[in-house]
């Protein structure tokens, strides 16, 4: 935004004018891989006010562009899980990385380990994506952004515009805005 008084700023910036367009923001379809998934993420690259990030999470948009959730870093790894752990109690699993019970982490050796992850990263998005909690309307001010970003604690929400999804507003354009304000004043 150009308006030079943070005050006026604070009262008129709409989520709208600072989100990522769709056009710009990674996406992935339910059936994607988890794999496919990660060549997305790992090849993708975001440029906001002329800062290069890397998304840390995808859109999951069914075959009519229809958002279905979202799918973070984190929830791909947890996927990769090899199914034989996925099957043990979470007390043991967590075991086999503890280096002090077992300095050499016999239980995770090598090609079981890899072939498990390999296998499990055929899987589709749909077994790890996360349903939409909460979507923000374009025309929605940035402090109700931050108001539900930070209530549902996400860090990147889609944004609606007539119906249709518009594009992404993640915490660092939120935070940007509030810097703006603050810092400027």
């Amino acid at each position: 935004m150009s308006i030079a008084d943070p005050i006026e700023r604070i009262e008129t910036a709409r989520i709208g004018e600072i989100m990522i367009p769709l056009k710009d923001y990674p996406t992935v379809t339910p059936t994607t891989t988890l794999r496919e998934a990660m060549e997305i993420i790992r090849q993708s690259q975001l440029v906001v006010e002329g800062r290069k990030s890397l998304p840390r999470v995808l859109l999951v948009l069914d075959d009519h562009g229809r958002l279905k959730g979202t799918v973070r870093r984190r929830d791909i790894m947890r996927g990769l899980e090899p199914r034989y752990l996925v099957t043990q109690p979470l007390n043991y699993r967590k075991k086999l990385f503890d280096v002090s019970i077992d300095p050499n982490l016999s239980e995770l050796s090598g090609d079981k380990v890899v072939n498990g992850i390999r296998e499990q990263a055929k899987r589709p998005i749909s077994d790890v994506m996360r349903p939409i909690e909460i979507a923000l309307d374009y025309e929605d001010h940035i402090i109700k952004g931050v108001y539900e970003m930070v209530g549902y604690g996400l860090t990147l929400l889609p944004v609606m515009k007539e119906g249709r999804l518009a594009g992404v507003i993640r915490t660092v354009e939120l935070f940007n805005e509030l810097c703006s304000v603050i810092l400027e004043s």
